[in-house]
């Protein structure tokens, strides 16, 4: 369950973006963007997916209860009771309306379609915040903060992923960027404000170091490290791609956009597997009830003493210099034009060399 919950939550988001780029691009001027094609079983298959992969914590809910309660009361009581399975039915019913209303329709033909599909999309956002864990503890401002939050990451994440994906050729890109790019920074602005706001909910702030010892801390870790590549990869697509295609118009930049859009899968998988897992409201209590996060205890075995300190050594040191040198690599690939998978190999190599620095700086 805990494979599938990452899966789910994964794909869940790839929906949204899919739809929201979707919506997006198709109301940008064609003038200002390559030409899209977008195959209508990806828009339906993306509202279809909004309803089939955001069932499963109510799926967990059933799977916990229903041995004591048979099956089908125990999914009528959640689906009727519980505000997981309430939020689960209005949003099942709008994924099947947008699902019939992209049917008939071409999205180039008439910005009116893609408002109405916007407009459905922004709903089933706000569904998804109402039901966030951080709604469940602060209603209004959860709300508000997971929506924001959400929005501003499939708005970038949406555009993108429908121009690297499905753009026939990569005309008029110097103009794609000239509007992309400070959206793209205003989701990312948008996202970090949000993100550390949301990170209040569950904890406090001057505890990062110590919530690492358990699963919650080690995926949000994991998670922050990730998209530092991120941003390497923005960089490389927002300013050298701009510098590349005025010395080389016929430069095909599509190529580092689908690079981008990988590591932004991978954050999503990482984000899937920091649903999956508990916040850590009582971390001592969590720590005595359940123990350590097993990858924390692969690198501190034994009885942790709290607070846990972050002071670097010799040897994380110099791994963070390793880390930071992979970070360039992925840069020097770009300029260098070597193979574009090494960009991607070197991400990874920087997110394992940075991951271990940080947890040999614990003490």
């Amino acid at each position: 369950m805990f494979i599938a919950g990452i899966v789910s939550e994964a794909l869940l988001y790839s929906c949204f973006s899919l739809l929201l780029g979707s919506f997006i691009v198709n109301l940008v001027p064609k003038s200002v963007r390559p030409e899209i094609k977008i195959p209508k079983v990806i828009l339906l298959g993306a509202a279809l997916g909004i309803a089939l992969f955001s069932f499963l914590p109510v799926l967990k809910i059933v799977l916990y209860l229903y041995e004591d309660l048979g099956l089908g009361y125990t999914l009528e009581s959640v689906l009727t009771n519980f505000e997981v399975g309430k939020t689960w039915v209005s949003t099942g019913i709008i994924s099947l309306i947008l699902f019939v209303y992209l049917i008939p329709i071409k999205l180039e033909q008439k910005p009116l379609f893609s408002l109405t599909g916007l407009a459905f999309t922004l709903i089933l956002i706000a569904s998804l915040g109402w039901s966030s864990h951080a709604a469940s503890l602060s209603k209004m401002a959860g709300f508000l903060t997971h929506s924001a939050h959400f929005l501003a990451i499939t708005t970038w994440v949406g555009i993108l992923l429908v121009v690297s994906w499905f753009s026939q050729n990569h005309d008029h890109w110097l103009k794609f960027l000239k509007w992309f790019s400070p959206v793209a920074m205003l989701c990312f602005v948008t996202t970090t404000i949000t993100g550390i706001s949301l990170m209040t909910f569950h904890m406090e702030l001057s505890n990062y170091v110590s919530v690492t010892s358990i699963s919650y801390g080690q995926a949000l870790l994991i998670k922050h490290i990730a998209i530092l590549p991120l941003l390497a990869f923005a960089f490389i697509n927002s300013f050298l791609i701009r510098k590349k295609l005025k010395n080389d118009p016929s430069y095909n930049p599509l190529p580092w956009a689908k690079l981008e859009s990988i590591i932004v899968l991978i954050i999503f998988s990482i984000t899937g597997a920091l649903g999956q897992v508990s916040p850590p409201h009582e971390l001592s209590a969590m720590i005595r009830a359940e123990g350590a996060s097993k990858l924390f205890s692969l690198f501190h075995p034994g009885e942790i003493n709290f607070p846990i300190d972050f002071s670097p050594g010799i040897v994380s040191i110099i791994l963070f210099l390793i880390a930071i040198l992979f970070l360039a690599l992925v840069i020097v690939t770009f300029i260098k034009r070597a193979p574009k998978a090494l960009a991607l190999i070197m991400s990874l190599l920087f997110i394992v060399s940075g991951y271990i620095g940080f947890m040999l700086s614990i003490s």
